[in-house]
């Protein structure tokens, strides 16, 4: 097998070799190490990296398969971690200047779980500042380019995670979402991002506990391999209370799905999201090629409300995370804080409790209706995004079929009205649109479907695999070329050393 060959192999088999003793950890690690090298500079994708303590590992991990230990479900396998999580050892910055020298001592429970079952933790994944945003460029490590096109965005905020599985830099990377930080990057990079219901995989970071809107999920370059992290991350932890008891080692085989049988809904907007023409165009041309594998392939009016209360039940949940999560900081110095979680936090400032309690209330309502939809149908299919990717020097889409955007995240609203209504979503790479980039469609399943809609994720993967206008689009690495202005343009004081390990007391910010 090719050092070309092994980095393009699922995470799955990868795990299946490593078990077999057909495939070192060692050997799969200098592959990966060595896939970054080299492309990794074209999309800035991964920031601060541990090469040497990943060695110590992976030479420990090749040593228990030689002796026959009993082995975790991530055993030797590579892994990027989101740059909002803490991680033991490795800086963690969150892409804002004043972490820019943390290196906690301690991984959040999300890394403990992966590194428990075996993966070797390589680098850390970039994020807009402190997760804020589409578009994942920060003043600490620069933008990240998109794999298809380094001069357009990755999406965000798992946008360093997408652009490192899109180029096979390594098998496993971690996400998190709140408007769409996991199906956003993952659509416009054409790979996998799974929301899962809240609780399935504890999200201990976030400040409100009780509430549904932030999760951490898996992300892949296929379903299996998203299922493969999934269940080593799911289960109770006492630090998320919507956490539950289940068992996780069912995500590993969510079932065999007769897609014939299955009735499925589609939209183009939710009957109130702005969506550019050609990406609805696509859509009706995703279906319509699409219509045949399922019983029913319907177009449906989705009503979740008043579009203008939708909107801003999204705008006071968002803010009352930002508001717990960055009030310290906020109050310690408002400048120390970049203008998207600024906007945010002061957002939130201003609103009161009767704000709150509408919002809460409101998101119940958006709930209820939504089961209507199920009363029918067994999916949802949507676009994931309403534009194709645009430069990354562009903050945000501002302007959507020549209606301006009411804040730098309206334009997410396709995947923050999916959470709102906490159901579970996934993000398929289905074709390219008119600009050659990859399409997203999202699958939204039933409430709490989590498994169910995994399964039929699968089986609608390995349907569009034989369609060349459905099945995932690969980028062309021979045509890789820097972007332009560099991707590192707008950092104004990088840290000395991606590498570097620099101890320090503060002590991360915690929205997603």
């Amino acid at each position: 097998m090719t050092v070309a060959d092994l980095v393009e192999t699922s995470a799955v088999e990868l795990r299946r070799l490593i078990g077999a003793r057909q495939l070192s950890p060692v050997e799969l690690l200098e592959a990966c190490i060595a896939r970054i090298e080299r492309l990794n500079p074209f999309v800035n994708a991964v920031t601060a990296t541990c090469y040497e303590r990943a060695r110590a590992e992976a030479r420990a991990a090749e040593q228990a398969v030689m002796r026959g230990e009993p082995l975790g479900l991530l055993h030797g396998l590579p892994l990027g971690v989101k740059d909002l999580e803490p991680t033991a050892g490795l800086l963690s910055t969150m892409g804002t200047p004043s972490l820019r020298n943390h290196v906690p001592a301690q991984d959040i429970e999300l890394v403990r779980r992966l590194r428990a079952a075996g993966a070797v933790v390589v680098g850390k994944t970039n994020v807009p500042e402190m997760g804020a945003g589409a578009n994942s460029r920060n003043p600490v490590w620069g933008a990240t380019g998109n794999p298809f096109d380094p001069n357009l965005n990755a999406g965000g905020s798992s946008g360093g995670s997408a652009a490192a599985l899109a180029l096979d830099l390594l098998p496993l990377a971690t996400g998190s979402d709140t408007g769409g930080s996991l199906r956003i990057p993952a659509a416009k990079c054409g790979v996998v991002g799974f929301r899962p219901s809240p609780g399935v995989v504890p999200s201990v970071r976030k400040p409100l506990g009780w509430s549904p809107i932030s999760v951490v999920g898996p992300m892949g370059r296929d379903v299996a391999d998203a299922c493969l992290q999934l269940a080593a991350s799911a289960g109770a932890h006492p630090g998320d209370p919507l956490s539950h008891p289940l068992d996780a080692m069912a995500f590993l085989r969510p079932g065999e799905v007769d897609l014939s049988r299955l009735r499925v809904a589609w939209t183009e907007d939710f009957g109130l999201c702005d969506v550019d023409p050609a990406i609805r165009r696509t859509m009706h041309a995703r279906m319509a090629a699409m219509s045949g594998l399922f019983a029913a392939c319907d177009e449906v009016r989705i009503d979740l409300g008043a579009p203008q209360d939708v909107h801003r039940c999204f705008d006071v949940l968002r803010a009352e995370a930002f508001v717990a999560g960055m009030r310290e900081a906020y109050e310690r110095d408002p400048s120390s804080l970049g203008p998207n979680p600024r906007a945010n936090y002061e957002m939130g400032a201003t609103m009161s409790l009767l704000d709150s309690a509408w919002a809460q209330t409101e998101q119940t309502r958006i709930l209820a209706r939504f089961q209507k939809v199920f009363e029918g149908y067994d999916l949802v299919l949507s676009p994931t995004t309403p534009v194709s990717p645009f430069p990354w020097t562009q903050p945000f889409a501002a302007e959507i079929d020549g209606r301006p955007q009411a804040n730098y995240y309206r334009w997410l609203a396709l995947t923050y009205v999916v959470t709102l209504t906490t159901h579970p979503s996934i993000t398929l790479p289905c074709g390219v649109d008119p600009q050659g980039m990859p399409f997203g469609l999202q699958v939204t399943g039933r409430f709490r479907g989590d498994l169910a809609l995994l399964g039929a994720a699968q089986a609608m993967e390995s349907a569009f695999a034989a369609d060349q206008t459905l099945r995932r689009p690969r980028p062309d690495i021979a045509r890789l070329r820097p972007a332009v202005p560099a991707l590192d343009s707008i950092v104004t004081a990088p840290p000395d050393d991606r590498h570097a390990h620099l101890p320090t007391e503060a002590a991360a910010a915690s929205v997603v």
